[in-house]
């Protein structure tokens, strides 16, 4: 079996379910389309806060331990009582801690969410003070089959590029999956990545930002609409692109120019943060164990499913044999062949 390591974050998440929010429609900004306001200076009671892992790479690789990859969260955190919890809370996920940093006197990585519960969605408050001066160790990262990108911080370009050259010079395959802080600070940094990706994930907002980034004078409605969006990011030239909307679904797009599609399982949902992540959990360790992509999408989607039922991106996670269960109820369909 392959070995991959997930680099990132690694934080903790701390949920604030409340019906409290006055959520705004905002359709005519693509990459905003629904807001949530609060009374400026008010108070707000929370009946029962949620405390969970989180942080990308904490997320994946946990997922993908679960379902039996062998996986490693390359991520820093602090000396402090968070960053005791958060290697605890990876130990018992069965995700490898060997690539693990402690950073003396820092402050581990600690998110503040906001969760809809009306709609679900949330709203991530995020301090990302230990992950940013993360520093990578080359020599063990060559011991892995697969380097998984995520949330990378601070010096990101500079961190972003020398993990693309070592995966060049030793044969690494990558999996992508820039964020939107990272492309908006740089998006000719992140669209050169994604050449050499062999897999890219991104949500519809992810994908929008880059596809914009590219140079074309695209309409609203080309970039409002995700098959577009797909086969713009595969001119780039990854082998598979994966782009995630929330319950409309998945699109999936592979050499050959196949395109593939299955929307959400209806579930009683209470939390989306943990949905994308999860997503690409099974998405990838399917891929990893050399499915087709259609069960690898099934995989992703009946993962994220069981996920959003929790909050955060943990305590939904389920074994191989659990989510082969779900994956019944996933319907794929071929879309369209790209000309």
């Amino acid at each position: 079996m392959s070995k991959i390591i997930c680099v990132g974050s690694a934080c903790k998440d701390i949920f604030m379910p409340t019906n409290e929010g006055e959520v705004i429609e905002t359709p005519e900004d693509l990459t905003s389309q629904r807001k949530i306001s609060f009374e400026l200076g008010a108070k707000y009671a929370i009946k029962e806060r949620f405390e969970t892992l989180g942080g990308c790479a904490a997320n994946v690789a946990s997922g993908m331990a679960k379902l039996g990859v062998d996986s490693e969260c390359v991520a820093q955190v602090g000396n402090d009582v968070n960053g005791i919890w958060i290697r605890e809370e990876l130990r018992k996920s069965g995700a490898g801690l060997e690539m693990m940093q402690i950073k003396e006197g820092d402050k581990s990585d600690l998110s503040a969410i906001i969760v809809d519960e009306a709609s679900a969605d949330r709203t991530i408050f995020s301090n990302k003070c230990s992950s940013g001066k993360l520093e990578y160790d080359k020599e063990k990262m060559k011991e892995a089959d697969w380097i998984f990108i995520g949330d990378i911080h601070g010096e990101w370009e500079e961190n972003l590029e020398e993990i693309i050259q070592l995966a060049k010079d030793d044969g690494k395959r990558v999996a992508f999956n820039p964020r939107e802080k990272n492309i908006h600070e740089n998006a000719a940094e992140i669209i050169q990545a994604i050449t050499f990706a062999e897999i890219v994930f991104v949500n519809k907002d992810e994908a929008i930002e880059i596809v914009k980034a590219m140079g074309e004078n695209f309409s609203d409605a080309d970039l409002n609409n995700e098959e577009f969006l797909v086969k713009e990011l595969k001119s780039l030239e990854p082998k598979v692109v994966a782009l995630t909307n929330g319950k409309n679904g998945a699109w999936v797009l592979e050499e050959g120019g196949k395109m593939l599609f299955a929307k959400g399982i209806s579930v009683s949902a209470v939390d989306s943060t943990g949905a994308g992540d999860s997503f690409l959990s099974g998405f990838l360790a399917a891929y990893i164990k050399e499915k087709d992509l259609t069960e690898c999408l099934k995989w992703g989607i009946a993962l994220s499913a069981s996920v959003v039922q929790h909050y955060g991106g943990i305590e939904g996670l389920l074994s191989e044999d659990e989510l082969l269960k779900k994956t019944e109820e996933v319907e794929v369909k071929e879309i369209m062949a790209e000309q």
